[in-house]
């Protein structure tokens, strides 16, 4: 367990950091239009993060103390297949959660 005191000042630390990280950036560039090729990048950044954000809940999810699960592996590969083919978020959300749903019934 760690002191109180401890966690408050990680805490406050990683403020400073995250605050820092982005007025380095936002800060400092400010209105100053951005070069074409900064901006197509940045473009893909919220793709980049949100497997980054998932993949452990698939391939190490908490529920099952870390172990892989077939379920969850299956959703995965539906909502990516049905978001790939569609290219609509909304039917590879809901194709995925009513796979992983089923998946959690029969697989358990």
């Amino acid at each position: 367990m760690i002191d109180k005191s401890d966690l408050w000042i990680i805490i406050f630390a990683m403020g400073i950091g995250s605050f820092g990280l982005r007025f380095l950036f936002l800060g400092l560039v400010g209105d100053r239009p951005l070069p074409p090729w900064v901006l197509r990048h940045l473009r893909y950044t919220a793709v980049a993060v949100l497997p980054g954000l998932v993949a452990p809940l698939v391939l190490w999810p908490a529920a099952t103390n870390g172990q892989p699960d077939p379920a969850r592996m299956i959703a995965a590969l539906v909502t990516f297949a049905v978001g790939y083919a569609t290219k609509n978020v909304l039917a590879a959300i809901f194709a995925g959660a009513g796979t992983l749903f089923l998946g959690l019934y029969f697989l358990g």
